[in-house]
């Protein structure tokens, strides 16, 4: 069954989706290297860098997933 809505793989719109998956790996890679972060300061409203960097990275990776979701489609 083929519809009018499939994008054929060598079409500019799939390669584009393509490399948009590879946003994926920027906060794989920014939360996988633990020495980046490692640190207790600076310290916002009071907790320890490590700490916040994490928190940081929830809103920033939804977007990202935004980003590549809507690429996608």
């Amino acid at each position: 069954m083929s519809s009018d809505t499939e994008t054929p793989v060598d079409s500019p719109v799939a390669s584009r989706a393509g490399y948009l998956h590879l946003l994926l790996l920027i906060p794989f890679i920014a939360l996988l290297w633990l020495p980046f972060y490692n640190f207790s300061k600076p310290a916002l409203f009071g907790f320890p860098f490590f700490y916040w960097y994490q928190f940081l990275w929830v809103p920033l990776t939804s977007f990202i997933i935004l980003i590549v979701y809507k690429g996608d489609r």
